[in-house]
């Protein structure tokens, strides 16, 4: 059951509706349990029986947080802190990583005359397991550092894991900021029923607008190898890059308005990160839900940059390693990661040596070529994520810096066509959202820009909206 559905549609209809009754005349126990149940099944709309994996989930983290927090000392405390943690990431690595080393294990093992009696065993990836699973990492940990006490009702707790609207992609919601929500009376009003509606609204423009045009049109028949030229790859390029950013962005944006709607306050996944002029920035703009996640659960207890600038280095390089092969079980991510790894490091090293730029319209020149200097570094990056292989990467790569022909043809200037005006759907609205510092200037806006706004995306939508549903990149992952 995808957002951008009908199903979905009716099934947050009827949701929603009953919300308001039980919300009325009953408890906010009364709603949590609706809630609960609604996330089982808008799971199991997917795949019914991975329900038992949610539960397992939820039931594994929350007596180890009992256990954690109620230990009489830090060994026992540690220790079901391990066997939590442990837990957690043996089903993430069954289900996302087995195929993946047991192809890697066997083909070189195979080519010494050996067999490993390992073969893949074409295991389904739950959707959304990549997300749950961390947030429900974060209660355990967070019990064990003080940070938070635990709860004491375990199908409160099974919400915090099942919550529908970022159950399948997130924002990766830390126990400590939506648990308290959970656990307490909630407020309903207008307000937050127009913020949440704008936000699903603009967030249906950036999925079924931008994000589905740019892939049907420009970058699937690049990546499937219908067209290798130099200034195709490019194009498919800077449009996957606006591809991957609206459809994920667009997702967040649509989970988030869900939960304003239920006067439930998610995390902010994405704050304008094509604006950013450097890694460390761009960063903190992206995924924000999950850079901080490793951040602050693996960068820092690594040492973060405590322990002297090889260290930190190691530290940086490592963290986006490991966040790269999150992403999924290919080489294309790993390399992915250290690429950005690298980056990281590469600005650590230079930070602070830059000439300084004086006068203010010759650094908001220096400022706006950082930033398209930067975008075209990142979409190197995305050229290498976007990749079934490295081989086709490689390729492509080759194809993008030797193999050009600019030759205006039809076929390329309706390209070109489908990327300035998709991409100026978005840069105009983003360029106001930068200049007012405010992701939801729109919604505040003065009355004839709001409706402009409101009237402009309608039309997109009946326009240009994609006809057939297309799912939400980041399920894959």
């Amino acid at each position: 059951m995808l957002f951008n559905s009908i199903q979905f549609l009716i099934f947050f209809g009827a949701v929603f509706g009953s919300y308001l009754l039980v919300h009325k005349f009953f408890s906010y126990k009364a709603e949590n349990r609706l809630l609960l149940v609604a996330g089982y099944v808008f799971y199991a709309a997917w795949d019914w029986r991975f329900l038992s994996l949610i539960f397992t989930s939820a039931l594994i983290n929350f007596y180890c947080g009992e256990k954690i927090f109620s230990g009489q000392d830090e060994r026992e405390k540690k220790r079901y802190l391990v066997c939590a943690v442990s837990a957690n990431l043996l089903i993430l690595g069954f289900f996302k990583y087995f195929d993946f080393f047991a192809a890697n294990l066997s083909a070189p093992l195979s080519a010494l005359g050996l067999d490993p009696g390992i073969g893949a065993l074409g295991i389904i990836l739950p959707l959304g397991i990549s997300f749950y699973t961390f947030q429900a990492m974060t209660y355990v940990i967070d019990i064990y550092r003080r940070e938070m006490k635990p709860t004491d009702d375990f199908l409160d707790f099974a919400l915090f894991i099942s919550f529908f609207p970022l159950i399948l992609s997130g924002p990766i919601e830390r126990a400590k900021n939506l648990l308290p929500q959970i656990t307490a009376k909630r407020t309903l009003s207008l307000d937050k029923f127009y913020e949440g509606c704008f936000l699903i609204f603009w967030g249906f423009v950036q999925k079924t607008v931008i994000a589905d045009n740019f892939g049907a049109r420009l970058v699937d028949p690049v990546f499937n190898g219908a067209a290798s030229s130099g200034v195709y790859v490019l194009i498919a390029v800077y449009a996957f890059a606006i591809q991957i950013y609206c459809d994920f962005a667009g997702y967040s944006n649509i989970a988030r308005g869900l939960a304003k709607c239920l006067g439930i306050e998610l995390t902010v996944n994405f704050n304008l990160p094509y604006f950013a002029a450097n890694p460390k920035d761009f960063w903190r703009r992206w995924h924000i839900s999950l850079s901080s996640w490793f951040r602050d659960y693996v960068y820092i207890p690594l040492g973060g940059n405590r322990r002297g600038r090889t260290r930190t280095i190691a530290n940086l390089f490592m963290t986006m390693v490991l966040c790269g092969f999150w992403h999924g079980a290919a080489w294309t991510f790993v390399v992915w990661g250290a690429f950005h790894g690298i980056l990281l490091a590469v600005h650590r090293f230079i930070s602070g040596k830059l000439p300084a730029v004086s006068g203010r319209l010759a650094s908001k020149f220096f400022y706006a070529g950082q930033v398209f200097l930067f975008f075209n570094v990142i979409c190197l990056g995305w050229l290498i994520f976007r990749s079934s292989s490295l081989k086709e990467a490689w390729e492509l790569g080759r194809n993008l810096f030797t193999g050009w022909d600019l030759a205006l043809t039809p076929h390329l200037a309706i390209s070109l066509y489908y990327f300035v005006f998709f991409s100026a759907c978005l840069f105009v609205v983003e360029f106001f959202q930068y200049r007012r510092n405010d992701l939801m200037y729109f919604y505040r806006a003065r009355p004839a820009v709001r409706i402009l706004f409101y009237l402009v995306c309608f039309y997109l939508i009946i326009i240009y909206g994609w006809s057939e549903t297309q799912e939400f990149i980041y399920f894959q992952f």
